[in-house]
């Protein structure tokens, strides 16, 4: 078969073979990832502040590697086959987003309190990683996206190709974050000024609060 090496118990790919479906795995990861989330607001928020980037940017890149691994060997259709555990996750999202919600909502009327930080002492480290993780793994449509859909998807390519194409699903991820992260630091100069922050926090705030109300609806 063209592509396939004639080993039946450990089937592998060609590298030109190969390369197709990883780079399918790539640009299908971006498309779902970049766009504006919970998850996404708050890398670029720690990146604007420069607070804990590294860690926040690792931990979500490394969250979605993991569920996309999870998805790959059958947690997609163990999650499809549960139903309650989808309305838990949705409700717990809801409530969480809602709550940030309220917070980035109070920051934009106190704007004098929003600086971009250059040494990290807003929040501490622990506290970060523990908001990443809520915004990574308290929101279904990450589990959807990841397990669900990448996961099928990369089931589909074969015993051999489905490692490609986490693999490509994965990079593009790191890709991502590590953009949003690091190069939220060009716009320093304009998060200067306290109408940016303002702007910035009501706009996270009328985000975090939609879909929380989809969430629950």
């Amino acid at each position: 078969m063209s592509g396939w090496q004639a080993d039946r118990m450990t089937p592998t790919l060609s590298t030109a073979t190969a390369f197709p479906v990883f780079l399918h795995g790539l640009v299908l990861s971006l498309g779902l990832i970049v766009a504006i989330g919970a998850q996404n607001a708050f890398v670029l928020r720690q990146g604007l502040r420069r607070e804990h980037v590294g860690t926040v940017v690792l931990f979500c890149a490394v969250a979605d590697a993991v569920l996309i691994a999870a998805g790959v060997l059958g947690m997609a259709q163990a999650l499809g086959e549960s139903p309650r555990l989808a309305q838990a996750l949705a409700l717990a999202g809801a409530v969480f987003l809602a709550f940030y919600g309220w917070q980035a909502l109070r920051r934009a009327q106190r704007a004098s309190s929003l600086q971009a930080a250059a040494g990290g002492s807003g929040l501490r480290r622990g506290a970060a990683i523990a908001q990443a993780a809520a915004f990574t793994l308290l929101n279904p449509h990450v589990y959807l996206d990841t397990v669900l859909l990448l996961g099928s998807l990369a089931a589909a390519q074969g015993e051999a190709g489905r490692w490609w194409f986490a693999a490509g699903a994965g990079l593009g991820s790191i890709a991502w974050f590590t953009a949003l992260g690091a190069g939220a630091r060009f716009l320093t100069s304009l998060f200067r000024r306290r109408t940016a922050w303002r702007v910035l926090d009501a706009g996270i705030a009328v985000v975090m609060v939609t879909l929380a109300v989809l969430l629950l609806t």
